[in-house]
């Protein structure tokens, strides 16, 4: 029993690491294909992949007529209106710095729950909010104030933070009649819908122009296989072993993952002023974490199998 359970805390510590992967992976595939290219293939991979264990685990529920709608708007927050803040963010911003931003989604769940669904707020989600905003302070920002990181690309990981709340609130909606797998894998099959006409738009020529590069696509195939499947399995199985308070405490570690393999694969400087931040970071988040309600705590556990 007890080796069993290090294999579950082995489970959770490689979902962190993989979702911490996921940042620097994308800065690889980037220097060869756009943030279009790169989410729309990664979408289409870990679809496949997704479908194929959702019928074999036969944990594939249909859709009803009634939900369609909010389907497409649950996609269109994420993955749409997510990957294009984050992809688009990490053209701009290092690894570290969009891990960091995109780690505060936890803290505003709880005020998006009170203001469109009626639970409670509690005083310390505020306190916790300002806590986390002065540790990304410390890191985007220098001593004269000056900003360390490019504006938009700290304004486009912010707009992936709203787009995860959006989706948290419609996901309330379908949480209660769907399992996490089927709405995982719809999401993903609506999201390269979305993507689609923007990729032909816009990347299109620039990939079929480009000679096909083995290692930054490489890098597509982990994000699918490692960060959108492989991650996403073995988080459900953290959380049906050991509960959604004790897993969620590893989501905390991301950027601090994120940080030293963005400085031992992309040469990214891994300073105390950095450290510092990722520190306060997560205080903030773990003061605004402590004793959520159990219906806010479901959702965020379905929001971060999605496997950025």
């Amino acid at each position: 029993m007890q080796e069993k359970k290090w294999l579950v805390y082995l489970s959770v510590i490689f979902a962190m690491i993989f979702w911490a992967f996921s940042f620097v992976w994308v800065k690889e595939v980037y220097v060869v294909y756009g943030p279009l290219t790169t989410v729309l293939f990664r979408l289409l991979i870990a679809s496949l992949l997704l479908l194929a264990f959702a019928f074999l685990t036969g944990k594939m529920v249909k859709i009803e007529r009634k939900d369609y709608s909010t389907f497409v708007l649950l996609s269109f927050f994420e993955p749409f209106l997510y990957f294009m803040g984050e992809s688009y963010g990490l053209k701009y911003v290092s690894s570290t710095v969009g891990a960091i931003i995109v780690a505060t989604i936890p803290l505003f769940s709880p005020i998006a729950a009170s203001r469109f669904h009626g639970e409670k707020l509690f005083l310390r989600t505020f306190f916790g909010i300002l806590l986390s905003f002065f540790g990304v302070s410390i890191v985007v920002f220098d001593n004269s104030f000056n900003l360390t990181a490019s504006p938009l690309g700290i304004a486009l990981e912010f707009l992936a933070v709203l787009s995860a709340i959006g989706y948290i609130v419609v996901l309330k909606k379908l949480a209660v009649k769907y399992n996490p797998t089927s709405i995982i894998t719809y999401q993903n099959l609506l999201g390269i819908i979305y993507f689609l006409p923007l990729w032909l738009l816009f990347e299109y020529k620039d990939f079929t122009a480009v000679p096909f590069n083995w290692p930054a696509f490489a890098g597509i195939l982990k994000l699918s296989i490692f960060a959108s499947c492989i991650a996403f399995i073995f988080y459900a199985h953290s959380v049906k072993r050991l509960g959604i308070n004790s897993v969620n405490i590893f989501i905390n570690i991301i950027p601090v993952f994120t940080a030293i393999f963005a400085w031992y694969i992309l040469d990214e400087p891994l300073t105390m002023r950095k450290f510092v931040g990722m520190a306060v970071v997560i205080a903030g988040l773990l003061l605004a974490q402590v004793k959520l309600r159990k219906s806010t705590e479901e959702i965020l556990a379905i929001q971060q199998e999605t496997g950025r």
